[in-house]
């Protein structure tokens, strides 16, 4: 039997899964030690694996921030303070005497969502989150495109038209601001009152959107993207996947992609996790 273990480790919560011959049989989470340093985490994932048989199944880990051949660093200090080239994927091998693959969260989804979702039947495919932040997936002829350097499809971090980064235009926590800004209680209260027909409302929830749209029409020319799957908290709100197809329909033909809803919601990254690792292709 074909069996593999997933990690998806997040600023809250941490899940893992039980994979059977690709099928997902088991879920369980704990709360992420976020404020404790990396060893805190190692003793979470051991003490998560506890119910497991204690087989050779191979680990995969899907975590928010830049990998490097195993090593993690965590740009946000906030959420992951102290992840400085850390040696996530030998360390944790050790502890569970098993082989551990260690990838970022987004790309460990885009994976997901190309081998069991969205992205079937594509050669170039792109996945998209647009929460908290903003992240980023991308597979290039059937492969998931890991660079030696880390940075593999860190779309929030690229430049926007209006300046900044996408992130700082594009993301859930963009839009918090200019609810702020605006009167609006919270991000959310400024999408619900956009897609009641504020208008105030619906051209601040536009403005990211069209952000977004702008580096989707440049990959669509730079890369031959055939689809992307657009997820995350925000992109997975209804209307959302609208009003981005709106904004890439007012440019050339050459610029589209298409584009749809990603299928696996917050299992994603634990199927990618898991088929990265018992493929070892990282």
């Amino acid at each position: 039997m074909n069996e593999t273990i997933a990690f998806d480790i997040g600023a809250t919560n941490s899940r893992i899964a039980f994979f059977e011959n690709g099928k997902l049989t088991w879920k369980n989470q704990a709360s992420t030690p976020a404020r404790e340093g990396p060893q805190a985490f190692v003793d979470m994932m051991e003490n998560l694996c506890l119910p497991l048989p204690q087989r050779d199944a191979p680990v995969g880990v899907a975590i928010a921030a830049t990998v490097i051949e195993g090593r993690v660093t965590a740009h946000n200090s906030d959420v992951l303070p102290d992840w400085n080239d850390f040696p996530l994927e030998t360390v944790l091998s050790e502890r569970l005497r098993r082989p551990v693959r260690v990838v970022n969260d987004a790309r460990a989804a885009a994976w997901g969502e190309f081998i069991h979702g969205a992205g079937r039947g594509c050669d170039e495919f792109l996945f998209v989150t647009v929460s908290t932040g903003v992240g980023a997936g991308v597979v290039l002829n059937r492969r998931l495109h890991l660079a030696h350097n880390g940075f593999d499809a860190e779309l929030g971090e690229t430049r926007a038209a209006s300046g900044g980064t996408l992130e700082e235009h594009a993301s859930g926590t963009a839009l918090g601001r200019l609810a702020a800004e605006h009167g609006y209680v919270n991000g959310k209260a400024l999408c619900d009152a956009a897609d009641s027909g504020d208008a105030a409302a619906e051209r601040l929830y536009r403005h990211g959107i069209t952000e977004l749209a702008s580096k989707l029409a440049d990959l669509a020319v730079m890369l031959g993207i055939q689809r992307a799957a657009i997820g995350g908290s925000v992109g997975l709100r209804i209307g959302y996947v609208e009003r981005l197809r709106e904004a890439l329909a007012q440019l050339p033909s050459m610029y589209r992609v298409e584009l749809t809803r990603a299928e696996l919601d917050h299992d994603a990254g634990l199927h990618g996790a898991a088929s990265l690792a018992s493929e070892r292709i990282i």
